[in-house]
């Protein structure tokens, strides 16, 4: 990547506001303030996941904005199994509409046939901002789009480690000539850590400000190979069980990743050419680096045995033990 062409209108010229520098209720009038300027009388949209950053943005467009505010959750088919309801319920208690958009038709035909992690993030990429979101903008009337940049995402776009799927003004893109709507990143100057500060700050309840962190592409970054329904419900499975296994840990990030190739198991005393989910579980602060948890081995036969009797077809099941780098938290 050329770093000189990508320095300009990219990161480079974006301040980090690290963690020690960090005060909360400031930053938090400082970008409602923003956001109701830029927007002014009009209207906007706004990108709701359920992570914590597209959740802190959320809660702050609408205290910026209220009604003038369209808050979509879009049901890409690549969500945790059940996430679309969870979040509407959590929302709904927090006084903000959601509105859900089925766009699992649009999503798994751009990722029909793909295997290559860069043509499968620019699928999602374009199938999220442009066919989506451009019709959203159009029957809305909105000119601007709001959603959960953090610092690490363009940083790591920029250093050429992985294209994030949210990355665009920052690759010279326009997005008001490409999309038709402008981008706002009201949180892209902090990592992870700092984004949950201010969600904490802005009242979000536990279970999202201490939730631990989840791809914009979701479950397709934790496919190795083609996406598809079925590939996508494996890898859910897998990692609704890593979930609820490692979540007294305390640590950073827990994922399940499902592999390309089949491997030979057994089965009933027969072989069995089945599927192998490698898990993933991470210490960090902000994502930038990250060491393997050292769990116990009993916890590691206990997440294998679930796996395999739980989640049909797989046979084999991994732990990552590199560190970041040369590894990635994510494995697409």
């Amino acid at each position: 990547m050329n770093t000189d062409a990508t320095k300009k209108g990219s990161v480079w010229d974006v301040k980090e506001i690290r963690i020690e520098d960090l005060d909360p209720e400031a930053l938090i009038a400082e970008k409602i303030d923003e956001i109701s300027a830029t927007v002014g009388d009009g209207c906007a949209v706004n990108a709701l996941s359920g992570g914590v950053d597209s959740s802190a943005v959320t809660i702050l467009a609408h205290r910026a904005l209220g009604d003038r505010l369209k808050t979509y959750f879009i049901e890409n088919g690549l969500m945790r199994p059940g996430e679309p309801a969870r979040i509407a319920g959590i929302f709904k208690e927090l006084g903000v509409p959601v509105e859900f958009v089925d766009a699992r038709e649009q999503f798994f035909g751009a990722l029909d046939g793909l295997t290559d992690p860069e043509e499968k993030r620019e699928a999602i990429t374009h199938s999220f901002y442009k066919v989506v979101f451009g019709d959203l903008v159009k029957q809305s009337g909105a000119k601007y789009l709001l959603q959960g940049t953090n610092y690490t995402d363009v940083e790591e776009t920029i250093a050429g480690v992985k294209r994030q799927h949210n990355i665009l003004e920052q690759l010279g893109i326009d997005t008001k000539k490409v999309y038709g709507y402008r981008v706002l990143e009201p949180l892209i100057q902090l990592r992870k850590s700092g984004v949950r500060k201010i969600a904490k700050a802005l009242g979000l309840p536990e279970e999202i400000h201490n939730r631990p962190p989840f791809p914009g592409p979701a479950l397709a970054t934790r496919i190795i190979g083609e996406v598809t329904p079925e590939r996508v419900e494996t890898v859910g499975k897998a990692t609704t069980i890593v979930e609820d296994e490692l979540k007294s840990t305390g640590a950073f990030q827990y994922l399940a990743i499902l592999h390309e190739d089949r491997v030979t198991g057994v089965r009933n005393g027969k072989r069995d050419f089945g599927l192998q989910i490698e898990v993933r579980c991470w210490e960090s602060r902000d994502a930038k680096v990250g060491k393997p948890t050292r769990l116990p081995f009993e916890t590691l036969e206990k997440i294998a045995g679930r796996i395999t009797s739980e989640v049909p077809g797989v046979v084999s099941v991994t732990y990552n033990i590199t560190s970041k780098p040369p590894s990635t938290i994510e494995a697409v």
